[in-house]
């Protein structure tokens, strides 16, 4: 099999990557049949986005403080573990942010598209879906999509629901949500197209972030399914990312 090994620079995913590549041996990532990718879930991210010719499925073991994304590190039996290893399918989201000079900015999130407050003003925001206004002005911190994979991260720390991953929807969740503060967010449909007006932007200016590319001063953001996309990440046996993702549903 052949292994690709990638690491973050925390000291302890650098060392592993150099006993691993010494034990199994290694190739670039662009002749690799898999990429394990060493560190957390940050590190995870920045492989996925990784500009391949072609699509690598990524096994990750975690060498950082946040491993959710990430399998249990071990250096034994590797080949056995990824070739036994379950198979996670991710669409990305597509984020086109217009800033306050007219210059568009495209980017892709396998995790979320958040807009953001920039200063202690509250962000308004007016948000579109597939063409009809569904909200017309949320006065909030920020908002954001995110994917089924990414539905446990930022967004349920914004208090928003856990998607599994089968369930082709998107979760729309504001972020400290002022007015109308019933307003809990959404979920829609994974081929819905989402876009969020920035209302009074110079006295309210906003960013929009899809995963870690942020665009600032932004008065649009459409956000959608990257349908064409597809990523593949591979989890431990009886610890899919399906399994992970409903186990935290229960998790106190």
């Amino acid at each position: 099999m052949r292994l690709a090994f990638l690491s973050s620079d925390r000291p302890e995913a650098v060392a592993a990557q150099h006993r691993l590549v010494k034990r199994y041996g290694g190739v670039s990532p662009e002749d690799a049949e898999v990429i394990v990718a060493l560190g957390g879930d940050g590190f995870m991210l920045e492989v996925l986005h990784l500009p391949l010719a072609r699509r690598v499925p990524i096994y990750g073991m975690n060498r950082g403080s946040v491993g959710f994304l990430m399998n249990d590190f071990s250096e034994d039996g590797l080949t056995d573990r990824i070739t036994a290893a379950e198979h996670a399918e991710i669409h990305p989201l597509t984020m086109t942010a217009v800033d306050s000079s007219g210059q568009s900015f495209t980017a892709m999130a396998v995790n979320e598209v958040s807009l953001l407050r920039q200063t202690r003003q509250t962000a308004k925001l007016r948000i579109v879906i597939d063409g009809t206004v569904r909200l017309e002005e949320l006065s909030c911190d920020g908002a954001l999509v995110a994917t089924p994979a990414g539905s446990t991260a930022y967004n349920l720390s914004a208090h928003g629901p856990i998607v599994p991953l089968e369930a082709r929807v998107l979760a729309l969740t504001p972020i400290s949500a002022f007015r109308p503060r019933r307003w809990r967010g959404a979920l829609l449909p994974h081929a819905a197209k989402v876009c969020f007006q920035v209302l009074d932007p110079d006295k309210r200016p906003v960013s929009a972030v899809a995963d870690n590319f942020e665009v600032r001063d932004v008065v649009e953001v459409n956000v959608a399914e990257d349908t064409a996309a597809s990523m593949t990440m591979l989890f431990d046996a009886g610890r899919g990312l399906q399994e992970r993702v409903l186990a935290e549903q229960f998790s106190v």
